[in-house]
Formats: C-alpha cells, sequence, structure tokens
C-alpha cells in the first residue's frame, strides 16, 4: 500500500472515529473522556487532511488553497488516484 492510500485509510479510520463519538455524545453530553477523545480525533483528523492535501491535491472542494488553479477539477479526481 502506498502513502497516499495509507492517509487515505487514516482520513477514513479518524472520520469514523468523530462519527462514532459524535453519536454518542449526542447522549451523553457531559462525559469528559469522550470529549477529550472528540477533540484529539479532531484534530489528527485535521491534520491528516492537511497532509493529504499537501501532498496529493483536495479531498473536496472546500480544500482548494491555490489562489491561482482550482486543483479540485485536476485529474485524477481523489477517489480515482491510486
Amino acid at each position: 500500500m502506498n502513502d497516499r492510500n495509507m492517509l487515505l485509510d487514516r482520513i477514513r479510520q479518524y472520520a469514523f472515529t468523530l462519527k462514532e463519538l459524535n453519536l454518542y455524545l449526542d447522549t451523553h453530553p457531559n462525559c469528559r473522556r469522550a470529549l477529550a477523545m472528540f477533540s484529539k480525533y479532531k484534530q489528527l483528523h485535521s491534520n491528516a487532511v492537511n497532509d493529504y492535501t499537501n501532498r496529493f491535491g483536495p479531498l473536496v472542494p472546500e480544500h482548494n488553497s491555490n489562489t491561482q488553479h482550482w486543483d479540485w477539477i485536476d485529474d485524477p479526481w481523489p477517489w480515482e488516484r491510486s
């Protein structure tokens, strides 16, 4: 598995963890441990997305950071990259 795929897998894992913690916190809003975990994984997810965007291009249009070119439309699309 190459770096790009490993990083995408990590981003997916962090996103899944955040979603599960979100659901848990909906029913346990005062759980400090869950809140701390949510904060930790939110930062890990953000760092991984930033790393991916810097190395391989934007995953979603909102991640386009190039002010001279709309990188989002460059081939291949994020889900086509292997």
